[in-house]
């Protein structure tokens, strides 16, 4: 009687635990990986746009405008431009990832994968920030050849910096998970994005407007970012400093609680 061969497979299954660190450091190896694969356009290009800001203005009225609160213009002007570009930057970082997945119909390897809600906001989020900073620090380095910039408070700068990013990183979700091709974020970049960024002091101190618009300014996020970190910077800042780093860490909460609920009931992901 011929012996039957017999093969026993033995299956083993990784715990996960609480938090799956693998997946989530998978996930943000992936969005850094994403915008520096392509460092040319989604670093070097703000960061040229952001020296052209500070070129032009200067030289159009900085030589005819007198100080800002002593200090001179391009000195005032300098921070505002680099925050807007992590503003900017932190921004289209993470929704572009979104639709770029929904679009090409990959968004299904991150929806398969045992992520939650809450490990996938925070991959998207710490892409975003991590684009940020990068233009942050090399922005800083490249506009101190042109300009003798000093710091006035590290933390200052570190707190308005990160909070600033998440909160554009988040927003970025929520259009990305809204929108069904390009044109609609280039819609919520063109009607939302940039007149909320062109109009939260960036390129003037909005004490210079009438006091209603100057007292519904101060309620602008981008204004409380850019004041914050131009504080962290020069020293001055237009608005209360407590009141807006309060602000903008109460948005990020509720913003960051939204994101893991839409994203944990698939909207617009699962259809």
């Amino acid at each position: 009687m011929a012996k039957k061969n017999t093969q026993v497979y033995i299956t083993t299954h990784r715990k996960i635990g609480l938090v799956n660190w693998l997946g989530l450091l998978t996930l943000i190896q992936r969005e850094v990986r994403r915008f520096l694969k392509v460092w040319q356009q989604t670093v070097f290009g703000p960061l040229m746009t952001a020296l052209l800001f500070l070129f032009v203005f200067s030289v159009a009225i900085g030589k005819t405008r007198p100080e800002i609160h002593g200090m001179a213009f391009s000195h005032f002007l300098a921070p505002g431009i680099i925050m807007m570009m992590i503003l900017q930057n932190a921004f289209a970082n993470t929704s572009s990832s979104i639709v770029s997945g929904k679009i090409q119909g990959n968004i299904v390897d991150l929806l398969l994968p045992p992520l939650n809600a809450l490990e996938i906001t925070t991959g998207y989020v710490v892409g975003g920030v991590a684009r940020g900073g990068i233009i942050a620090i090399i922005g800083f380095a490249i506009i101190t050849v042109f300009l003798d910039i000093s710091f006035h408070s590290l933390l200052a700068i570190f707190y308005y910096s990160i909070m600033g990013s998440l909160f554009m990183s988040l927003i970025g979700i929520l259009g990305g998970l809204w929108a069904d091709k390009f044109d609609h974020m280039g819609a919520v970049t063109n009607f939302i994005i940039t007149p909320m960024t062109f109009l939260s002091g960036t390129f003037y101190s909005i004490r210079d407007l009438p006091n209603q618009v100057y007292q519904i300014a101060q309620f602008n996020p981008f204004f409380q970012a850019i004041d914050g970190f131009r504080y962290g910077i020069t020293g001055y800042a237009d608005g209360n400093l407590f009141f807006g780093g309060a602000t903008l860490l109460i948005l990020n909460i509720i913003l960051f609680a939204f994101c893991c609920h839409l994203i944990n009931i698939g909207y617009k992901l699962k259809s």
